[in-house]
C-alpha cells in the first residue's frame, strides 16, 4: 500500500470520546493547531464520564454528540453534516471480567458497533473527493498468551483470543480490514499494549489497587500474580495514535509497545510502596484516608491477597513495536515507574473525580469494587 497522499487529519470524529483513551486522545488533538473541528461522540454507558471533557468542550472546534455507534442514520448523518474527515474508533467495552459475565453485550457493542460505524463512513463517504481515513483501536490480547521468553508479536501474528473481550476486539479488527479490502475503506489499525494515566475508570488494576488501599480494602491477586503484561503510558499511546494518523500507511496495522512488561503482582507492590511513601509524607493523606494502613505507619502491602485465579487467564501479551519505530518514528518514552507515581498523584489530586464516580456507581452496581478483577 502506498502513503495516503495527504493524511486527512483536520476535521475529526473521535467515538468513546469521554473513556478514558478517549478522553486524553481528545485533549490531545485540541492542542494541535491542524485540528478544525473535534466531534465527540459517546453513548454516556458507565464507563463515560461527560465531566471528563470540561476543558475540551470549552473549545468552539468542539462538538459534544450523545448517541450511539449503532445508530446507523444518525451517525451517517452526522459525518456528512460535520464534513468528518478522520474517524478514531475508541468506543468499546473493554473489561475483560465484564465479558466473561455478559459476552452478547461484547458482540453488541465492539462487533455490531464497529461494523455499524463502518458502514456509515462508506456510505458518508461514496462520493468524497478528499482523502479519508478510518483509524481503528485495537489491543494486545487479540494475539493470545505468549509463552515466557518468547518474542514479541508482530504486527503478522495470527490471533488466538481466549476472552470474550478479545474475541469481540479481533472480529472488530476483522471487519475493518474486510471495508478496506471489498470497499476501499482508508483504514489504519493500531494495537496497544495495556494502557494506565489520568481518567482511568476505577475498575482497573492501577486505579483500583490505589483506591482499595486508600479505604483499606483488600488487594486481591489473581492466581501467583505473575501475569505479565507490557505497559503504556496514555500519553505515550495518544503520541502513537497521531503518529499512525499523520504516517501511516493505508490498510496497514501498527503495534504500540510501552517500555517493558510487568507482573500484576510487581504492580501490585510498586503501587503500596508509592503510597506508603506519600502518606508517610503527607498528613493531609493520612487525616484524608485514615483507613488506609499507612495513615497508621504500617504498610499498605499487609493489604496484598492471593485469591484462585480466573477462568482462562493469559499469562503474558508482548509486542514487537520496530515497524512503528521505523515508519512512524514512534517509540514509549515515559518510563513505567515514572508514569505510575504520575498517575498516583494525579488519582489523589483529583480524588472528587473518582469519588463522584463511586458515589454514582456503588458497590451494588459495580461488584468490582469489593471483588477481584483483572484489567
Amino acid at each position: 500500500m502506498n502513503k495516503a497522499a495527504a493524511p486527512p487529519c483536520r476535521r475529526f470524529l473521535v467515538t468513546g470520546g469521554a473513556g478514558f483513551i478517549g478522553t486524553n486522545f481528545c485533549h490531545v488533538l485540541l492542542e494541535q493547531p491542524a485540528t478544525e473541528r473535534l466531534v465527540i461522540l459517546d453513548a454516556l454507558t458507565y464507563a463515560g464520564n461527560r465531566a471528563n471533557l470540561a476543558h475540551c468542550l470549552e473549545d468552539r472546534r468542539t462538538l459534544f454528540v450523545h448517541d450511539d455507534i449503532r445508530n446507523l442514520d444518525a451517525i451517517t448523518r452526522l459525518l456528512q453534516q460535520e464534513d468528518i474527515t478522520c474517524i478514531v474508533h475508541f468506543a468499546a467495552e473493554s473489561h475483560v471480567d465484564r465479558s466473561i459475565a455478559d459476552p452478547m453485550l461484547f458482540v453488541a457493542n465492539n462487533v455490531l458497533g464497529t461494523q455499524s460505524l463502518l458502514e456509515a463512513a462508506r456510505t458518508a463517504w461514496q462520493t468524497a473527493t478528499s482523502p479519508r481515513r478510518f483509524h481503528h483501536i485495537s489491543t494486545d490480547e487479540v494475539f493470545g498468551s505468549l509463552a515466557p521468553g518468547a518474542k514479541p508479536v508482530t504486527e503478522k501474528a495470527p490471533y488466538e483470543p481466549r476472552s470474550p473481550y478479545s474475541a469481540s476486539k479481533a472480529a472488530a479488527d476483522h471487519l475493518v480490514m474486510a471495508y478496506h479490502h471489498t470497499f476501499g475503506m482508508p483504514v489504519t489499525l493500531s494495537y496497544a499494549a495495556n494502557n494506565y494515566g489520568p481518567f482511568q475508570y476505577p475498575e482497573k488494576l492501577i486505579p483500583f489497587f490505589l483506591i482499595n488501599a486508600l479505604h483499606g480494602r483488600s488487594l486481591p491477586i489473581y492466581g501467583d500474580g505473575l501475569q505479565q503484561r507490557d505497559w503504556i503510558h496514555v500519553h505515550d499511546h495518544c503520541r502513537g495514535i497521531l503518529a499512525v494518523l499523520t504516517a501511516g500507511q493505508v490498510g496497514c496495522s501498527y503495534n504500540l509497545p510501552g517500555t517493558g512488561e510487568q507482573t500484576n503482582l510487581a504492580i501490585a507492590r510498586q503501587i503500596t510502596s508509592i503510597l506508603d511513601r506519600r502518606m508517610a509524607a503527607d498528613a493531609t493523606l493520612r487525616q484524608r484516608y485514615p483507613a488506609c494502613p499507612a495513615a497508621a505507619g504500617a504498610s499498605c502491602a499487609t493489604l496484598l491477597s492471593h485469591i484462585s485465579d480466573r477462568p482462562g487467564h493469559d499469562r503474558r501479551y508482548a509486542i514487537d513495536g520496530s515497524l512503528a519505530a521505523a515508519e512512524l518514528d514512534f517509540r514509549a518514552v515515559i518510563p513505567f515507574e515514572t508514569g505510575l507515581e504520575q498517575t498516583i498523584d494525579w488519582y489523589l489530586e483529583h480524588a472528587g473525580w473518582w469519588q463522584d464516580i463511586l458515589k454514582r456507581h456503588g458497590p451494588s452496581r459495580q461488584p468490582w469494587l469489593k471483588n477481584a478483577t483483572d484489567r
